[in-house]
């Protein structure tokens, strides 16, 4: 019997896009009066100009487009001036303000676009406009009128339709390995020019790469008092598997997974290695090593570990990581178990002030429970009296027999 063998094709996609090819056109009339009384429906043309591939010209017609309007108006059209069949645009016509006022009159369509969409031109000489453009009177004693002269700018937008389908051809880029490139040139210690003595462990490094990471080994090196020739330093206040950490982290941009620096990963190792890391992180102002230690303690934080964990957030100022444990410890749950762990002694000595606020943050979640548990039980009274005061309550069971409720 034959296998049968299921060919899962790719899904396809497309989309279509809709946008406006746009272009504008200054026209200039000089001589206004002297247009005057050539006839209704008879108009001055400015020049053809090109937008999204088609002619255009504008039409200003001095005393007006309609006979029926007795010149009491001008008139002013764009006309679609080269061949084209159901040609989609939007048009602009500004008649400019020249008294320096910015009192434009602007006739647009593009504002009205979404409510009545493009104009569709069918053929050559189809126009876009208006015939009562302007009282004629009004104009003549406007600032729109200066020195006989008028100016418009006219802006036409093409619409234009495309499709875009799936690419043919892809190449893959890869993600960044730079973390790893510099991880194995200090594994390799090709072109180290520093040498940390930590405990009984040496480390080699490259001043640049630590100068560019940290604000302390910058200053260390190449700040007004600092050496750029010094080749070897002695590290007392942090132990060699967390400098190795914080070395792995500064060249890899990542948090050392506590494997690779103890060979273990219990809970209670991690959490240990991670709050010493924090506070390596702080003497060297390594900002976001502290924030990916705060997530991690925060992952890891249970009754056995809030206390130490709170106290260090303390030390480091490390606020969000504080509040976090102070809400966790004073949670009813958790708070006798917390307080019995050997963090709480170690709490209870270094920061006698974290107690008052802890026991602050308790009456604070105790007295929000006891307002909630209020508004329960007044929320029941009131259910209960608009019960009373309507018909009894009850429902009906599927089979079709009523059941009083008792409250």
């Amino acid at each position: 019997m034959g296998e049968s063998k299921v060919i899962i094709e790719q899904d396809a996609s497309s989309r279509s896009i809709n946008e406006t090819v746009n272009g504008s056109h200054k026209f200039t009339i000089t001589g206004y009066s002297l247009a005057k009384g050539m006839g209704a429906g008879k108009c001055i043309s400015s020049d053809v100009f090109t937008v999204g591939g088609y002619d255009w010209a504008i039409y200003f017609y001095p005393d007006g487009k309609n006979p029926e309007d007795n010149s009491m108006y001008v008139s002013v059209f764009i006309a679609l001036a080269s061949e084209g069949t159901d040609v989609r645009a939007l048009f602009e016509l500004t008649l400019l303000d020249q008294s320096a006022r910015g009192k434009h009159k602007v006739h647009s369509h593009f504002d009205r676009a979404l409510e009545s969409g493009p104009y569709t031109l069918k053929y050559r000489g189809s126009m876009w406009g208006y015939k009562r453009f302007f009282r004629r009177s009004n104009l003549e004693s406007s600032d729109y009128l200066k020195n006989d002269c008028l100016i418009m700018n006219c802006t036409v937008g093409v619409v234009r339709t495309r499709l875009e389908g799936p690419k043919q051809y892809s190449i893959s880029v890869p993600p960044s390995d730079m973390g790893q490139g510099l991880k194995d040139l200090l594994d390799s210690e090709i072109g180290c020019d520093i040498v940390f003595q930590v405990g009984d462990e040496t480390f080699k490094a490259h001043k640049l790469i630590l100068a560019a990471r940290s604000p302390v080994f910058r200053a260390q090196f190449f700040g007004l008092v600092g050496d750029p020739k010094l080749d070897n330093i002695v590290v007392k206040d942090v132990e060699p598997s967390i400098f190795k950490a914080m070395l792995l982290f500064i060249y890899s941009d990542k948090l050392p997974e506590v494997h690779e620096i103890t060979g273990s990963a219990s809970v209670c190792t991690s959490t240990n290695i991670v709050q010493h890391l924090l506070a390596a992180a702080d003497l060297y102002n390594l900002d976001r090593l502290k924030l990916l230690c705060e997530a991690k303690l925060c992952e890891e934080l249970n009754a056995d570990t809030v206390a130490t964990t709170l106290a260090l957030a303390e030390q480091h100022q490390c606020p969000q990581l504080k509040s976090i444990c102070l809400k966790f410890a004073a949670t009813p749950s958790n708070l006798g178990a917390v307080m019995q762990s050997e963090g709480f002694k170690h709490l209870e000595e270094s920061c006698p002030s974290l107690l008052s606020e802890l026991l602050k943050t308790f009456a604070s979640g105790d007295e929000n429970s006891n307002l909630l548990s209020s508004r329960k039980r007044s929320g029941s009274s009131v259910y209960g009296l608009d019960l009373a005061d309507g018909a009894a309550a009850e429902s009906v069971n599927p089979n079709g027999r009523r059941i009083r409720r008792r409250y």
